[in-house]
């Protein structure tokens, strides 16, 4: 069975941040993941998850250079690192990493320097009992000029990095967008792949709104043994409340 975590960043809008994670547990979930950690009260995050029994599966590095440039890479170890020990501190295991936009250079180069950039976090990982999880994003809607699409080419750098602590966060609407055929994709590399994302397409909304078969998709996902989290990455069509409700459902959980 999926285990869910909601994205606080995109549900539960209707209130203040800080609100919105007691409401995660009234909505029968328990875990939650945001993004960026600068702008947080992080002791406030810290006491409001604990008092409410949740479980915080990821964060996201606060780095938005292209990492496919050497001279980033001192810069994406200092993020990556920080983030990491936010993620000890919150008791998180999971920190998610992008690589920026793509640069003029010739592909295989800017490949290479991404994959020497991720070598350069893996040790850091490893030491603070995180997980790096690379994330690719569709450039036909939401990310235009962004390097790093195709799940393919994000699980041949998970390989070529070759840790137990760098893996890749398989984002099931970014790569519906990109390329689809996504049972076959995940099932055939789940070792390799350390969290998910989902919403539904077009639109990005709550499961069962568009042309994902997200009982299918989950199902094929827990028949793999798949222990970790699919995250709930979406924009809510109504009441967030009522959009959750709806993936439960459809998610038999």
């Amino acid at each position: 069975m999926a285990k869910l975590s909601v994205c606080i960043e995109m549900i539960f809008r209707e209130v203040e941040f800080l609100d919105r994670i007691p409401k995660v547990k009234q909505a029968g979930f328990d875990a939650f993941e945001f993004w960026g950690t600068g702008n947080k009260d992080l002791a406030a995050v810290k006491r409001l998850k604990d008092q409410h029994g949740l479980t915080l599966t990821a964060v996201v590095t606060e780095y938005q250079q292209p990492l496919s440039e050497p001279a980033n890479r001192p810069s994406f170890v200092e993020g990556f690192t920080k983030a990491a020990q936010v993620a000890n501190d919150l008791d998180c295991k999971a920190v998610i990493v992008t690589v920026g936009n793509e640069t003029a250079a010739p592909r295989p180069l800017q490949h290479d320097n991404i994959v020497a950039g991720l070598k350069a976090a893996a040790p850091i990982a490893e030491d603070r009992g995180v997980t790096l999880v690379l994330e690719p994003l569709n450039v036909l809607v939401d990310h235009k000029g962004y390097y790093l699409a195709s799940s393919a080419e994000g699980f041949e750098m998970v390989r070529e990095v070759a840790s137990p602590k760098v893996k890749l966060l398989y984002d099931i609407y970014h790569q519906q967008v990109t390329e689809g055929n996504l049972i076959a994709a995940i099932t055939g590399n789940i070792a390799d792949i350390g969290h998910f994302h989902s919403a539904d397409v077009p639109g990005r909304h709550e499961f069962g709104t568009g042309e994902i078969n997200y009982a299918n998709v989950l199902r094929a996902i827990d028949a793999t043994g798949y222990a970790g989290y699919v995250g709930l990455e979406f924009g809510p069509t109504g009441a967030s409340e009522e959009a959750l409700a709806r993936v439960r459902e459809i998610a038999g959980v």
